[in-house]
């Protein structure tokens, strides 16, 4: 089971979510957003409504007449008016549900806070850059390795994952983030796919091991996929499925896939470390090698 990390909130997200607070109706970004997505909790990411279960209710705030299942908890509330619905992962407060309005065909109309949600779209727009953040140890071996694939158009090491909102290195390395070391990964989908993205990824490194590769311990080091739309999100669950059930490695996957809430750039002397450094000893003894199973095993991915 994957760790559940709860998402630092602003002051006047608090004031929503743990104190059940509304926010002012007609402010909340999500009132009249029509794009294709799903909607999570703020708090704790879990998934609580897909958009094709939204609609207009001219209300002031976003409105559903469906959830996903399991997601919502209802709570009467204590003047015995209302019913509250919350997040049934985390207890978030997130609006009130109200029942034979006549709105839809469902009778339903879920009365939620956009500061209580967080949007991921479906997919990614044909404008938009193709981009994945992946954690599996070492930056430095990641960011190195994808360096060699062929259709890849740039890499970033970084955070993501934690709870801390300015992280240095120095913070991450104690554990106490809980951010992991992650390389952002720009490609073309025309000359490398999704997919290939994963193979590599799972080749790279032991997604078996929690919070460790090799030598390296700690939180920082855990496998994780950080996706920006649901369709990664699917893709990488459906991958890690299939190379589980065809038993790739002896012990059970324990890659978390979670989304990518936000991306904080790495201090530019670790930037394309290996290039860098290449006689430094890590580089020698760790990279080098995951380097030379590419080229031996992959050489139809790489530049």
């Amino acid at each position: 089971m994957q760790k559940r990390i709860l998402n630092t909130l602003t002051s006047e997200e608090e004031r929503v979510i743990l104190h059940k607070g509304t926010e002012a109706p007609g402010t909340g970004e999500y009132e009249h957003f029509t794009r294709d997505g799903v909607y999570l909790c703020r708090h704790c990411n879990a998934p609580l409504y897909d958009s094709k279960d939204k609609f207009d209710a001219h209300c002031g705030w976003p409105a559903f007449d469906d959830e996903i299942p399991e997601a919502i908890q209802k709570t009467t509330d204590a003047d015995g008016q209302r019913i509250e619905i919350t997040c049934a992962s985390c207890g978030a407060h997130l609006g009130h549900v109200f029942l034979g309005e006549q709105l839809t065909e469902k009778n339903t109309r879920h009365c939620v806070n956009s500061l209580s949600m967080r949007f991921i779209p479906r997919e990614q727009t044909s404008k938009e850059d193709q981009n994945i953040v992946l954690g599996g140890g070492c930056f430095w071996c990641l960011d190195a390795s994808y360096r060699m694939i062929e259709g890849v158009l740039k890499t970033e090491v970084g955070y993501a994952g934690g709870t801390s909102p300015n992280p240095t290195y120095e913070k991450v390395c104690t554990g106490n983030t809980h951010h992991a070391e992650v390389v952002r990964i720009t490609y073309d989908p025309r000359k490398v796919s999704f997919s290939d993205i994963l193979t590599v990824f799972f080749a790279v490194h032991d997604p078996t091991t929690p919070d460790r590769q090799g030598n390296d311990v700690g939180t920082q080091y855990r496998s994780a996929v950080f996706y920006s739309t649901w369709a990664q999100k699917e893709e990488a669950e459906k991958f890690i499925l299939k190379i589980s059930q065809e038993k790739i490695f002896s012990a059970p996957i324990i890659t978390e896939v979670l989304p990518l809430v936000q991306f904080f750039p790495a201090e530019e002397y670790h930037q394309d470390y290996y290039a860098k450094n290449p006689s430094q000893g890590y580089c020698q003894v760790i990279i080098n090698p995951k380097l030379k199973k590419l080229r031996e095993h992959y050489s139809q991915l790489l530049r």
